[in-house]
């Protein structure tokens, strides 16, 4: 993570126990990671999962985000444990898509129409969908035409998790007064997880073919990232925890000021952060007390509330307390 780090205790790590992500087995990592998958057109987020799953031998896969059947794109695939992260990373959106009019439409006031969408809206959810339809608050971070050929119009838009792009694009088409559908529509972006990096379930196969009949495993490592990689994708910021507190928060406890080692910069009060050990290893989430000001001063209080934990217990030893 390359924000700026504040260092509350000066340790180090103990070599003895947990491992760095990146010096994890391919075994582990099907365990722990997952992999920026290239869905295909045709089967569901939930058939594709179940494709990768049977191919890479994963005892359990999960998704950070639906992607309906005809859409292709960025569909990260979490593997064994890292399948509870799942909530957490679920955030900014990226798509490229082409919305195609009913009648056709000058081209500034396609482009007025698309302006106008930008920012905070209420959706209301279509009917064929997994949630219920009750109007929601989403964000439209960036929305932009690429370009206009007859009533064919492409677009680009970044927006927040759980936004309808088919109903946006519905939406621009009512109020152009002409209606339009989309006709075409791929995932380019999950967070700073990018199509360029993806891999399409071909590409899988052939790699897990080279680890098991030829022992080599290097083409599949660059396709099965540590969850750990995610997280800085994600944007999430870190607290890193002491070895000797690992076991203890593992085991249910609260992180408490003397646990703390280091802390990114720029947390806020109620921020979910990520907690790690020394060697950058996910314990899990959790929603931060104070924000980094704070925790740069405070003592002896507890400082999170854990959300979820991720690393088994006696991942780390337990502590004992001296005398």
């Amino acid at each position: 993570m390359d924000e700026l780090v504040y260092i509350k205790r000066d340790v180090k790590a103990n070599p003895s126990y947990g491992i760095p992500p990146r010096k994890r087995t391919i075994e582990q990592l099907l365990n722990t990671g997952f992999i920026n998958l290239d869905k295909p057109k045709g089967p569901t987020s939930h058939q594709t999962v179940a494709y990768a799953k049977k191919i890479l031998g994963a005892r359990k896969a999960g998704h950070t985000g639906t992607l309906d059947p005809e859409v292709s794109g960025v569909l990260p695939v979490l593997l064994g444990s890292s399948v509870y992260a799942a909530s957490y990373l679920n955030k900014e959106k990226e798509y490229v898509g082409v919305m195609l009019l009913h009648k056709q439409v000058e081209e500034r006031k396609v482009r007025d129409a698309f302006e106008k969408f930008k920012g905070e809206l209420i959706q209301l959810p279509p009917v064929k969908s997994a949630v219920a339809r009750k109007p929601r608050k989403r964000t439209i971070h960036e929305l932009e035409v690429l370009e206009i050929d007859g009533r064919s119009v492409l677009f680009r838009a970044k927006v927040e998790a759980g936004t309808y792009i088919r109903k946006l694009v519905h939406d621009i088409g009512k109020d152009l007064g002409v209606g339009a559908n989309m006709a075409d529509l791929r995932r380019t972006a999950v967070m700073e997880i990018k199509e360029r990096d993806s891999v399409t379930l071909h590409e899988l196969a052939e790699a897990v073919w080279l680890f098991k009949n030829e022992n080599d495993d290097r083409l599949l490592r660059n396709f099965v990232y540590p969850i750990e990689d995610a997280l800085d994708g994600f944007g999430i910021k870190f607290i890193w925890i002491v070895d000797t507190a690992v076991d203890s928060i593992c085991s249910g406890a609260q992180l408490m000021e003397p646990g703390i080692a280091a802390f990114n910069h720029g947390i806020k009060e109620g921020e979910t952060v990520a907690l790690m050990t020394l060697k950058d290893e996910l314990i899990g989430f959790a929603s931060s007390l104070y924000s980094s000001e704070d925790l740069m001063t405070l003592e002896r209080k507890q400082v999170t509330k854990t959300l979820r934990i991720i690393m088994p217990r006696g991942t780390y030893p337990k502590w004992h307390k001296r005398g």
